[in-house]
């Protein structure tokens, strides 16, 4: 009986879980949930499922798989065929050849087999070429591609032609496509592959097919590689809808022999329709998991407790300061003079002087709005358009958003430094135009030097870089150019309700909790916890192996974020103004921002009890883009909170009589 192996769809948070057989029984070893073991002895087959636990947000199970003769990796019996469904209407891959990737085909019509990259099944973002293995290529004539998008381009999509002749059903039986004279360096190099768990990915009609390179005995001391590529692909009408991948043929790597590579191809008829060829691989027991359900509902139960808790507190207590306040007015100068004045009324004299820093308070502030417009163009992008269908048109979209919406960030920030007397706003215009993109791009300069180290195909070459720098000098510097100047003259003009006394108010003692740099701290926690939940499903969908697509559910998260973050900070500014320190601006900000610090502090712990990341590449690539995407978080809420809090104070310092 010939030894094969199905590559099966991992639903178990990026790592495989099951293993199944045809006619032969096996053992699944070892599988963790959690941080604490289990050992399980199982016999299953393909045909029964086999077995795997089920995951959730706080189960990350990982299953050490052994087994004799024919191997399947699986979880819930879905093969690992990641169908991506085509754009409508021609995609063309740019060829040097009339060959090109398009939805319709016809009878005998060549279709194309792109292989793209390799690598370590635990390291997702760590790949190379699929040839920087000693893969050898098929004897049909080669066909150059170059990246379709920027967002491809930046996610290390490396294809390369295989050089199998394959027709729109057109059944092909096994056949020999060329051979590997494995000498001792490049039997190195696979056994390196196999120790290392390598996947490889390859594209049929724009979709995703994965396979494993090889596989070690059961003591580790012999190494076999995957020689035989079975092709099985469903057609509807004059479609592409399914294609699935068996690896078969296992040969032992012995120095100094030959080792053939075939492969076959097997069309069959399919019901599915072209629309929905991608849906059976989205993971609706992941993403609509009853936990995902309730953190939603428990979120938007604690919005409705805060915005009823925060209303409820300050129309009372503002009712009372109204009242006392109305009440001093009626004395006279003697009785005021005599009388215990205090609250926030005390500064409303200094409440409205600019913030120290105001160019670097301004340009945070800015791009913090244009983040935010960002998120929320994408997602409802993403939402009617099911961008994650597509290979890189996610990046590629938010690239496109955050370079038009640049006048977003000129306009908010333009105008609240000018309102705050700030002079030089050429240069504030500059650092706001370029905040983030360098935050961003050094940061990916950074791990760009250690992906060119390890030959990666995450190492951006040097025209998508010149490509990123044209975008930021001819597109987003004028634009947020543009946003400046309507900024500073259509809302530049200070109207504050209050006149800003000459003299700043000496700031009185008070309690320690009332502290700015307490309420920065404390100020975090709620806007955290009502997304925390929400961010295990992100970091799954991007480190590990899943496809985020309920864009509906980040739609609320982001909603119910943003009220969250508005009530805390309005509620530290009041308590903050009632102890009569009128800083509230830059504790506003910072007490939203601090989110930042939490989300980050929870990516280590996602990375050392959910993941199996290990390596300098991998790591640094973890660590360095989680703290990016903390950062623009915490600008974002920060600049949340400050627009709420902002116009919170303005209400208040303008129903009451100031003398």
């Amino acid at each position: 009986m010939a030894l094969h192996h199905r590559l099966l769809l991992p639903r178990c948070g990026g790592i495989p879980r099951g293993l199944g057989c045809a006619g032969r029984k096996l053992r699944v070893l070892g599988c963790e949930r959690g941080t604490g073991r289990r050992r399980a002895e199982a016999a299953r087959s393909v045909t029964g499922g086999p077995f795997c636990p089920g995951a959730g947000p706080g189960a990350a199970p990982a299953c050490s798989l052994a087994a004799t003769g024919v191997r399947s990796w699986s979880c819930m019996g879905s093969t690992i065929s990641i169908l991506v469904r085509q754009r409508n209407g021609t995609d063309s891959l740019h060829a040097d050849s009339s060959t090109c990737v398009h939805n319709s085909y016809q009878d005998k019509e060549e279709v194309v087999l792109w292989m793209n990259t390799v690598g370590p099944y635990h390291n997702r973002q760590e790949t190379y070429k699929y040839f920087s293995l000693p893969f050898c290529v098929g004897s049909k004539k080669s066909i150059s591609h170059y990246h379709e998008t920027l967002g491809e381009a930046l996610q290390g999509v490396e294809l390369e032609f295989s050089g199998l002749d394959i027709k729109f059903k057109d059944d092909v039986m096994q056949t020999t496509y060329c051979e590997i004279d494995l000498d001792k360096g490049r039997r190195e190099a696979f056994v390196y592959a196999i120790k290392n768990h390598y996947w490889y990915q390859m594209y049929i009609d724009d979709l995703p097919i994965w396979g494993i390179v090889g596989e070690a005995d059961e003591n580790g001391e012999d190494y076999y590689l995957w020689t035989y590529k079975k092709l099985e692909i469903g057609y509807n009408t004059n479609r592409i809808v399914d294609v699935n991948l068996t690896s078969e043929g296992k040969v032992k790597l012995v120095p100094n022999t030959k080792i053939q590579m075939s492969y076959s191809v097997k069309w069959k008829k399919s019901d599915v329709k072209f629309e929905d060829r991608f849906d059976k691989y989205l993971d609706p027991s992941f993403f609509q998991h009853r936990i995902h359900w309730f953190s939603i509902f428990n979120s938007f139960m604690m919005v409705i407790f805060l915005v009823g808790l925060v209303s409820m507190i300050l129309m009372r207590t503002l009712r009372k300061d109204y009242a006392r306040y109305s009440k001093e007015e009626e004395m006279d100068d003697m009785d005021r003079d005599l009388g215990d004045e205090y609250g926030w009324k005390q500064v409303h004299g200094d409440v409205f002087r600019p913030s120290s820093h105001p160019l670097i308070f301004s340009s945070l502030i800015g791009s913090g709005c244009q983040i935010f417009a960002v998120s929320l163009i994408v997602i409802v992008v993403a939402m009617i358009e099911d961008l994650y269908t597509e290979r890189g048109s996610m990046l590629s979209t938010a690239i496109f958003v955050y370079a038009a919406t640049s006048p977003v960030n000129g306009y908010f920030g333009g105008s609240l430094y000018a309102r705050q007397g700030g002079r030089r706003w050429i240069k504030q215009m500059f650092i706001g135009a370029f905040l983030i993109p360098a935050m961003v791009c050094g940061t990916a300069f950074f791990i760009n030097f250690i992906a060119i180290y390890y030959h990666a195909s995450r190492a951006i070459p040097f025209g998508t870089m010149v490509a990123v720098c044209c975008i930021c000098f001819f597109v987003i510097l004028p634009l947020n150019l543009v946003g400046t100047i309507l900024g500073r003259n259509l809302s530049g003009q200070p109207n504050f309700p209050c006149r800003v006394n000459a003299v700043p108010r000496p700031i009185p003692e008070k309690k320690w909790f009332m502290e700015p740099a307490v309420i920065v701290c404390l100020g975090g926690i709620l806007p955290f916890g009502s997304i925390f939940i929400e961010m295990y499903f992100i970091f799954t969908s991007f480190w590990a192996y899943k496809i985020y697509y309920v864009y509906g559910f980040m739609m609320l998260v982001l909603v119910i974020l943003c009220i969250v973050t508005v009530c805390v900070t309005i509620v530290c500014t009041y308590f903050l103004l009632n102890a009569e320190d009128y800083r509230w601006q830059w504790t506003s900000f910072l007490s939203a921002a601090s989110t930042a610090i939490y989300v980050y502090m929870y990516s280590f712990y996602y990375y050392f009890f959910k993941t199996k990341m290990y390596g300098l590449f991998q790591t640094s690539f973890y660590f360095g883009y989680m703290a990016v995407f903390s950062t623009a978080l915490g600008i974002m809420c920060g600049a949340i909170g400050y627009m709420g809090t902002s116009a919170f104070v303005r209400k208040i310092y303008t129903n009451v009589k100031i003398d």
